[in-house]
């Protein structure tokens, strides 16, 4: 005979809708590089269901005290402060004072980390999206969000803030609904483009075999280069294939750019007014070196490591190494890649 029911059911919803924008810039920092269904995985099925686990069997041992054992000093103290039920809960156990003090580890953590997540959001926004800020900064934005927590519990206004809160979820819901439409067309031409990377396009001649002679390619697969030698192919051999493209390209009336990163990567960007743009990227990567090297069972493990010049296009790596290649076939690794991106486009639209 109350609203309980309706007003826990709707601040909530409002509170999880106004947190969204904030919590999701968090978790996507730290998620960067997993997969989806590694995403779902950590971020929503197993934090669920261990809040499931743990009202099931918290909630419905609270209840059965109440109900069946008739604990009803359990009740009149949820009834007076809710805040203190935990608490009021565990001195029914053995060691009471001991799973109380665990229980008041576990709120100042779950506090601090929400604060120490909430200052690192805001210190992002607050640097234009910058990650590498100073520390002093990211302790003032916490400083900063700790005062103002304990200035509204002084003045009483929390209330305030709540309903602020709640007020704010209605516009943050239209804005969340466009998201989920963008993230169904983002993955959607995903999943196009990833279909579209297994076929085989047939419009023109296939790319020159990298390779003169099996020796030399014998030679290439035998290779662990180091650093240096990888950087400097990619100087002397992927720079200058970049800027024959380019050179061409632009003849064409294409507008194309070739840059250099700090790892000595390269990367040929051909835009595409109103569509998306094409990225060749080669860069420079590590890897430990494999123990059927000759003389790699000397060294320590992980000590030595050779450098593999992989190809990196706008949606990510493509797994695979043109370090030993000519020109003309990392040219050719170009062509077809932008041959690939031509089909894509025309199968998206």
């Amino acid at each position: 005979p109350n609203d309980w029911i309706g007003g826990w059911t709707l601040f909530y919803w409002g509170w999880w809708l106004a947190w969204s924008p904030f919590v999701g810039l968090f978790i996507a920092r730290i998620s960067r590089g997993r997969t989806i269904r590694e995403f779902v995985s950590g971020v929503l099925l197993v934090p669920t269901a261990f809040t499931l686990l743990w009202m099931t069997v918290f909630g419905d041992t609270a209840i059965h005290m109440i109900l069946w054992e008739h604990v009803t000093s359990l009740g009149e103290a949820i009834d007076r402060d809710s805040s203190l039920a935990l608490f009021a809960f565990l001195e029914h156990f053995p060691f009471a004072s001991v799973l109380s003090l665990v229980a008041i580890i576990m709120v100042v953590v779950f506090f601090v980390t929400s604060a120490d997540s909430g200052a690192l959001v805001v210190d992002m926004l607050a640097s234009g999206g910058q990650e590498g800020t100073p520390v002093w900064q990211r302790i003032f934005w916490a400083g900063s969000m700790g005062a103002v927590a304990v200035a509204l519990l002084l003045a009483d206004g929390l209330t305030a803030l709540q309903t602020a809160t709640i007020a704010s979820a209605l516009p943050f819901t239209i804005a969340l609904l466009c998201s989920m439409w963008g993230l169904l067309k983002a993955l959607r031409l995903d999943a196009t483009k990833q279909t579209l990377r297994y076929q085989a396009i047939t419009t023109s001649p296939a790319t020159p075999r990298a390779y003169s002679d099996w020796q030399r390619r014998l030679r290439n697969l035998m290779m662990f280069p180091r650093r240096s030698h990888v950087t400097r192919f990619i100087a002397e051999v992927v720079r200058p294939a970049c800027e024959d493209v380019a050179v061409e390209m632009r003849k064409q009336g294409y507008g194309v750019t070739v840059s250099e990163g700090e790892d000595r990567r390269i990367r040929i960007e051909i835009v595409h007014e109103g569509e998306p743009d094409f990225i060749y990227e080669v860069r420079p990567r590590a890897y430990a070196m494999p123990s059927f090297v000759p003389g790699s069972d000397e060294d320590e493990p992980g000590e030595r490591k050779y450098f593999r010049a992989e190809v990196h296009l706008k949606e990510g790596g493509q797994d695979y190494d043109v370090m030993g290649w000519s020109r003309e076939g990392v040219i050719g690794d170009i062509l077809d890649q932008y041959e690939k991106h031509m089909h894509y486009l025309h199968m998206v639209r």
